[in-house]
């Protein structure tokens, strides 16, 4: 199967001289490449250093600033800098409830499984989008220090990532001007940069152990012939570095009770960043201790109804490496259960582990070198590379192969072009996505929008644009017998089997009744290597306007069954609503209509959205509690 590889300036089908490896991090990020005059990896240094960290300032009417220079306005302006990107892709607002109290900025209240959005002034900005700025800044960090054009990557992800997570990081790179080649898990990548792999008459067993900046996971790999397999794989998208740092502010919390007061986001985060800042030199100066003076207005005063000058609290706070030990120790045991986990799943002894591999900036804390040797006495742990680069350094050397410069590891047969179904709007929900290595089997969930909805069309696309009028259609068959049920009830099953040869089988079942459909399709038949060149760049050229075409049909799905939705509550619990709430309520759903028939951007249907969500969340939470009441009437708990 044909390997296209485009210069999307020129259109022409080339062989790339520069392809870079990327570690797209929650706290930093970096862009590395195989400098042809040593063969090496090598992460690319600008006057910034090595690490890009994954943090941007959206100023109001300017370009995005990533980098040193955001961070720094952490404090000053916490409402508009974001960080710790990397937790919000491929996930909806209930998974990041746990660490919004740690985050300045805002993110917009949804009780959907809808991805998650970041409101800055008027404006509202996805995971993907801010990311794509994240890669953008490394590619001109790149184009700068190389002074070449760099169009093609290599992005690493965690091994646990799911499909969203994954095509919404490819989704970025392809956003930020970037042909992503392959997204690689970063355990593979940091084997890679440990030379693990590549000698192809090596057989191994290796355990990477990955604990970031946000993320953690805990990957076992079979290396053998340069094939990498993945065995078993354990982690959590919210375990990090930064779940250290929390756990430091709440130590401090706890020790000095006048930071209960502490409430003001500026604060908070200066809090986190003195946090981080002990950390860090503890865990290079295990027999000091950390003192600092801490500064934080009192805002309790602003909860009574007596208007007080804000009164200013000075705290001395100090940590020595036994607290640390005890406020890091949870997050500790936690890496060591999944450690357990992995190797149960992968059914082996940690004897029969040959390597162990420490890769992230946060396993630079003893405690986590120490208590690995004691679970693998057997084995010298590899840590001599800096642990923030081994990742990029991985990645690099996968782009290397995909450049097609070297012939020592295995890569296995990808499909050209993504592959996917048609879904409300006319949109492509992408299933597989290009570059995938083949054979591949992936599932997906969906529902009916309609009440008593029977019967559902599958239509299957592909191509690499947002919307499937864009794409080529491959086939479509219909999913009959579904029983009768409310929108959103029915749990409708669709499954893209793709065999080594190419062929695509689509599998589609209501899981409730075991009503199924399938169909079978040659993907690539009849496309010609100038089509496959023309769909590619297509897709590359109109990356922007796909985004937004794609983001704009999204959000009018999401008014529209949100209009549904009230609508439906309203009719079946008009007595439970006021005359002021009834009509409120239909003010801001003709609002919303209005908006939708005039044509509206996407923020100013967002901002409609909001406002009705708002609006209507307490009616739900009433009529709930009236439920409850009603059930437990009579009973004693």
């Amino acid at each position: 199967m044909a390997k296209i590889k485009i210069d999307i300036n020129s259109g022409k089908v080339v062989k790339p001289n520069i392809v870079v490896g990327i570690d797209l991090g929650t706290t930093n990020s970096l862009v590395a490449w195989i400098n042809p005059q040593t063969n090496k990896a090598e992460v690319i240094v600008d006057e910034w250093g090595a690490l890009l960290p994954s943090v941007i300032l959206l100023k109001p009417n300017s370009e995005p600033i990533v980098g040193v220079l955001a961070k720094e306005t952490l404090l000053e302006a916490p409402e508009r800098t974001i960080f710790s990107v990397k937790r919000l892709l491929g996930i909806s607002q209930h998974e990041i409830a746990s660490v919004q109290q740690f985050l300045g900025y805002h993110i917009v209240e949804d009780e959907t499984d809808s991805m998650l959005r970041i409101q800055v002034d008027e404006n509202f900005y996805n995971a993907v989008e801010l990311s794509a700025m994240i890669l953008r800044a490394l590619k001109h960090k790149a184009e700068k220090v190389l002074g070449v054009q760099v169009f093609q990557a290599v992005i690493s992800v965690p091994a646990y990532f799911n499909d969203s997570q994954r095509q919404a990081t490819r989704d970025a790179g392809k956003l930020a001007g970037l042909n992503v080649l392959r997204i690689i898990n970063e355990p593979t990548a940091a084997s890679l940069s440990y030379g693990l792999g590549l000698n192809r008459t090596v057989s191994q067993t290796i355990l990477v152990y990955d604990l970031g900046g946000g993320t953690f996971d805990i990957s076992i790999l079979q290396i053998e012939d340069g094939v990498f397999e993945v065995l078993a794989t354990q982690g959590d998208t919210r375990l990090g570095g930064d779940d250290i740092d929390h756990s430091i502010m709440a130590f401090w919390q706890g020790k000095y009770p006048a930071l209960v007061n502490c409430a003001n986001p500026r604060d908070i985060q200066a809090l986190r960043l003195l946090a981080e800042t002990a950390k860090i030199f503890l865990s290079n100066n295990t027999d000091l201790i950390f003192t600092e003076w801490f500064e934080f207005s009192n805002n309790s005063a602003a909860q009574s109804e007596d208007i007080e000058p804000v009164k200013i609290e000075k705290v001395a706070l100090s940590l020595d490496y036994g607290g640390l030990v005890t406020a890091a120790k949870a997050l500790v045991l936690k890496t060591q259960a999944c450690i357990v986990a992995a190797l149960r799943d992968a059914s082996l002894k940690p004897s029969d582990i040959q390597a162990l591999v420490l890769v992230g900036g946060s396993t630079r804390y003893p405690e986590i070198p120490r208590v690995l040797s004691a679970q693998f006495p057997h084995l010298i742990i590899n840590n001599f590379l800096n642990p923030d680069e081994v990742v990029a350094l991985g990645a690099a050397i996968e782009a290397d192969v995909l450049a097609g410069n070297r012939e020592d590891i295995l890569l296995l047969d990808i499909t050209p072009l993504g592959l996917g179904i048609e879904t409300a709007g006319g949109l492509m929900d992408l299933l597989i996505p290009r570059n995938t290595k083949l054979p591949c089997r992936v599932r997906r969930e969906y529902s009916t929008s309609v009440d008593g909805q029977i019967n559902l069309q599958i239509a299957v696309f592909q191509g690499e644009r947002g919307m499937v009028k864009e794409n080529r259609k491959l086939g479509e068959f219909i999913l009959k017998g579904i029983p009768a049920m409310p929108a959103g009830f029915p749990k409708i099953e669709v499954i893209f089997a793709l065999n080594a040869d190419g062929l695509l089988t689509v599998y589609a079942s209501e899981l409730r009744s075991g009503v199924s459909q399938n169909i079978e399709i040659k993907p690539q038949y009849g496309l010609s290597d100038e089509e496959l060149e023309r769909m590619l760049l297509d897709g590359f050229e109109h990356a922007q306007s796909d985004l937004q075409a794609r983001g704009l049909q999204e959000t009018i799905n999401e008014a529209q069954q949100l209009i549904y939705s009230v609508s439906r509550f309203i009719a079946k619990n008009t007595g439970m609503l006021s005359a002021t709430q009834l009509a409120d309520t239909m003010q801001r759903i003709d609002s919303l209509k209005r908006l939708l028939n005039i044509g509206s951007n996407k923020d100013a249907l967002l901002q409609g959205i909001t406002a009705l969500n708002d609006f209507t969340r307490p009616f739900a939470e009433n009529l709930m509690n009236i439920a409850v009441a009603s059930a437990l009437k009579g009973k004693e708990i």
